[in-house]
């Protein structure tokens, strides 16, 4: 028996639905579409106006209460997001691309991000109508604070996603002005409005985790409870490799983060997307949730991997299982 949700049933606020376009969100996003295709900015444009959900993307601002905290926050973004990215060296500096890859570390050891990665930019990450020549994705993750995280959909949680993006736009910036010292042009891609390419898949190739059931990655160390940004670059990196921990196979037997979704838009299996088979978010069913409660976040917070310390012990227990299939 599902547990009791005290967030159902979900009505989504009238002024809000007027402010819908005549288009799906599931229609942009691909759903059903068995050819490959380039992605589409469905939601957090950089400018609203571009997007068929630009009024809603709006609208999501409107809900939220005068808060100085979020005010600090998106402030301190802005700081990072305005700042200035050193001339580039004409000297290039030469070393191996595990050597490049190595040095990423650098960051992590800071305190700058937890999670760095690289692999090939694929142009069918990219947005369509934005283009790139850059040939390497770096992709930075930063962990959420759960003590904060988990009083989603309060206010509260909306507010550390807020400086968690923050500090990822921060960690994207200082890796870009890194480059940019040692001769190698870039460009920080920020959350959450990139606006070029699709995060997900490039962090999926670098070894952040697996897609989960509610469109998010997971991975042992910090469950979904993480934010992302990128950073492109013609720097040599060597790709981190892409990581299985069995959580495709938890996910297709584990219905909790279904069963805590206010507007019930988590689909029990897996749905044909723009070419590829994969977990799906019913989009038009999540995001008038989505937009009156701060960006929810429920999903994440209610997933196990998520909890601290879980994670690592779940994963453990799935590879001593896959080790018994294997010897039968």
């Amino acid at each position: 028996m599902a547990k009791f949700n005290p967030y159902r049933p979900f009505i989504p606020n009238s002024e809000m639905v007027a402010r819908l376009p005549t288009v799906t969100g599931n229609t942009i996003n691909g759903l059903g579409e068995t050819e490959p295709r380039r992605p589409e900015l469905v939601f957090w444009a950089p400018n609203p106006d571009d997007i068929a959900f630009g009024e809603v993307q709006k609208w999501f601002y409107m809900c939220q209460p005068d808060s100085p905290d979020m005010a600090t926050e998106r402030a301190k973004r802005q700081v990072v997001l305005d700042a200035a990215l050193p001339d580039l060296n004409p000297l290039a500096v030469e070393q191996s691309p595990r050597a490049w890859t190595s040095s990423l570390d650098q960051f992590v050891d800071a305190g700058d991000c937890e999670m760095v990665g690289a692999t090939v930019m694929k142009q069918e990450w990219v947005f369509e109508g934005q283009e790139t020549t850059f040939k390497t994705v770096i992709m930075v993750g930063v962990h959420h604070n759960y003590e904060e995280l988990k009083h989603a959909p309060e206010f509260r949680a909306g507010i550390e996603v807020v400086r968690q993006y923050g500090r990822a736009a921060a960690a994207a910036k200082k890796i870009t002005a890194w480059l940019m010292d040692q001769g190698w042009d870039a460009e920080a891609v920020t959350g959450p409005m990139a606006g070029k390419l699709v995060m997900i898949p490039p962090a999926l190739e670098c070894g952040f985790g697996e897609l989960g059931k509610h469109g998010s990655l997971i991975n042992p160390e910090f469950g979904s409870s993480f934010r992302l940004s990128a950073v492109l670059t013609n720097a040599p990196f060597a790709s981190t490799k892409k990581r299985d921990f069995g959580i495709d196979e938890f996910c297709s037997k584990c219905r909790i983060c279904e069963d805590a979704c206010p507007p019930i838009a988590i689909e029990p299996d897996k749905k044909i997307v723009r070419g590829e088979e994969r977990w799906y978010v019913d989009f038009d069913k999540c995001i008038p949730y989505f937009a009156e409660n701060s960006g929810c976040a429920i999903c994440i917070v209610e997933c196990p991997w998520s909890r601290p310390g879980v994670g690592i012990d779940l994963a453990q227990k799935l590879a001593r299982r896959s080790a018994r299939n294997q010897r039968k």
